[in-house]
């Protein structure tokens, strides 16, 4: 087999210096509103690097406009720009990921291409970027930047270069998936995906984040919970008001063994790991958050556990509930022959959450219009409905027999 050609920048109008004042913005709004076509959009964020998810470069792509990258830093509304391509179609991989950070800057989009989603759609094993222009265009992109920091100024060229790469082809990679989810009959799914995601609010933020510290399955007593959260608080105010990702003030894993070990002061907090190499200052300020936990009353710990809403788990269901364990069984053998049949993951055919949701509170009677109606109410897609409610139908049938 032949070896693909490995894509550098320069297949089409170039690459112009970082967009990053007034005027070169207003050029470049001017320029992609009379481009022709959909616009490939991307966004680089310092994840590890600096506090919160926000864009620290934008890259645009549309025929007749060539690509411009923007600093967002420099020039943090792009709402003009948003407006400007408001009617037009934008070309996203794994857009998701990038939307939060886009709207931050005022960018907007009412519809989408995902690049990444149609992939899974049409069934391909592999749906990053690379392995899709690779499988699908046949071309290898040049990578080795991808988790730099992009907060850093001025961004070195190679970087921008590698960054231009990511919306060189997605317009092509996009047509050219239209053209294969048409073959298999699923265009019309992906296009209810596409407009779920772009009509989706924005999250709501999550409620206690701090038990999410990696590790936190350790921690079983109340006031060792409280000392997860005390640290976890403390941490990220400090990451913000330094403007650094938490990981880079204190790991996760300190904040456990801290939790763990309750220290009496710091010399016994400098003795655990990860403690080891802070500061005395440091060290005072993580121990008096140690201490404050030590004052807390009874009533002020936080209880073990988020509360549950939904389903238990499914391995618990078996001892609360028989039936309802078979059911899950069952509609989950009926899902995973289905996805089989129709060449994309599960998950993309229907969330595990709804699944197992309907089989623990089925409809009364079950028939195709209830438990449609139950996958709706759960966000299913009317493709999803169409798709996954003959299978339940039986499966629910079957778990009840």
């Amino acid at each position: 087999m032949g070896r693909h050609p490995v894509l550098g920048l320069g297949l089409g109008l170039g690459l112009g210096p970082v967009i990053a004042d007034a005027s070169a913005l207003a050029e470049v709004t001017a320029a992609f509103a009379a481009g022709s076509g959909p616009v490939a959009v991307d966004a680089e964020r310092a994840s590890g690097y600096r506090y919160g998810q926000r864009a620290y470069l934008v890259q645009l792509r549309r025929a007749g406009a060539g690509t411009a990258l923007i600093d967002p830093v420099a020039c943090p509304d792009l709402s003009g720009l948003g407006a400007a391509l408001s009617d037009v179609e934008w070309v996203l991989h794994a857009a998701t990921q990038d939307l939060p950070c886009l709207r931050e800057i005022g960018m907007v989009p009412t519809r989408i291409f995902d690049t990444e989603l149609a992939g899974r759609l049409a069934g391909f094993p592999r749906v990053g970027l690379g392995a899709m222009v690779e499988n699908v265009l046949g071309f290898v992109l040049e990578k080795g930047h991808s988790a730099v920091d992009w907060s850093t100024r001025p961004l070195p060229e190679p970087w921008l270069r590698y960054a231009a790469l990511d919306v060189e082809l997605l317009v092509d990679l996009r047509d050219a998936l239209e053209k294969e989810l048409d073959r298999q009959g699923k265009l019309e799914w992906a296009r209810q995906e596409f407009d779920a995601i772009a009509s989706a609010p924005p999250a709501e933020p999550r409620k206690d984040p701090w038990r999410r510290t990696s590790g936190m399955h350790k921690v079983r007593r109340r006031r060792q919970l409280a000392v997860v959260r005390e640290l976890w608080e403390t941490r990220d105010r400090i990451a913000q008001r330094r403007d650094v990702s938490p990981g880079k003030v204190l790991a996760d894993a300190a904040i456990v063994e801290a939790a763990l070990a309750l220290p009496p002061n710091a010399h016994a907090l400098a003795a655990l790991h990860g403690f080891g190499r802070i500061n005395r200052r440091q060290l005072e300020q993580w121990q008096a958050a140690v201490d404050r936990v030590r004052g807390l009353s009874e009533s002020q710990l936080p209880q073990p556990g988020q509360p549950v809403t939904g389903p238990p788990p499914p391995r618990a269901w078996a001892d609360k509930d028989p039936a309802a364990a078979a059911r899950l069984s069952a509609a989950r053998a009926a899902v995973t022959a289905l996805a089989e049949r129709l060449n994309m993951p599960q998950e993309n055919l229907i969330t595990p959450d709804t699944v197992r949701r309907v089989c623990w509170e089925p409809p009364a009677t079950v028939d195709a219009e209830s438990v449609g109606a139950a996958l709706a109410g759960h966000g299913a897609r009317p493709w999803q409905v169409e798709q996954v409610t003959p299978a339940l139908v039986a499966a629910l049938d079957q778990g009840v027999s």
